[in-house]
């Protein structure tokens, strides 16, 4: 049984992408504050660990978690608490390169697969207007950053290098990997 620990549609859909469905879906509810001093790509792949870690499997279950992570400089951008947190993160990260890290764990028994993708990203000067016009469409509600680039701030973004899945929310090329390190079948294989 392969199971989600993840509430987000986003990584639903992707792993859909590559023909995986999970048989269950349960979102692990941790403490994701950063620790003092934590730097950003040590602090997503705790979390994903974290995750992993709580959610409850069977010995021969499949578990698979990720923590996507927004970070300008050593700053950790998490979800905005409201319309102005969100409107302080993009005005920080306006005209600015910045780093999402995603970090994927895949569970089965005792053992853990991990690993972490880091990507860059550009983000246009934003004027007022623009940023006005972004937050009115609440999209960035529940994502790192405050932002999605899948969704309409993907027009406020003229460059990236890296993963694009990653950056939605899972690597689609390493999570295919961790998961069939794990014993899950990929691409029509048998177990």
């Amino acid at each position: 049984m392969l199971i989600l620990g993840s509430g987000s549609p986003r990584r639903k859909e992707l792993l859909a992408q590559i023909g995986v469905l999970p048989d269950a879906i349960s979102a692990p509810d941790i403490d994701e504050t950063p620790l003092k001093a934590e730097l950003p790509r040590p602090y997503c792949a705790r979390m994903a660990r974290e995750k992993v870690a709580a959610v409850s499997a069977g010995a021969d279950d499949i578990v698979l978690c990720a923590d996507t992570t927004v970070a300008v400089g050593r700053r950790i951008l998490g979800k905005p608490a409201d319309a102005d947190e969100a409107a302080m993160f993009l005005r920080l990260m306006s005209g600015r390169r910045h780093k999402v890290i995603t970090a994927v764990a895949v569970k089965r028994g005792d053992q853990i697969w991990q690993r972490d993708v880091q990507s860059t990203v550009r983000m246009k000067s934003l004027s007022d207007t623009e940023l006005a016009n972004y937050l009115a469409t609440n999209d960035w509600q529940g994502k790192a950053g405050g932002y999605g680039i899948q969704g309409p701030a993907g027009a406020l973004i003229p460059w990236i290098s890296g993963s694009f899945t990653g950056i939605v929310g899972l690597p689609l090329a390493e999570t295919a990997n961790l998961l069939r390190a794990a014993g899950y079948p990929m691409d029509g294989e048998t177990q």
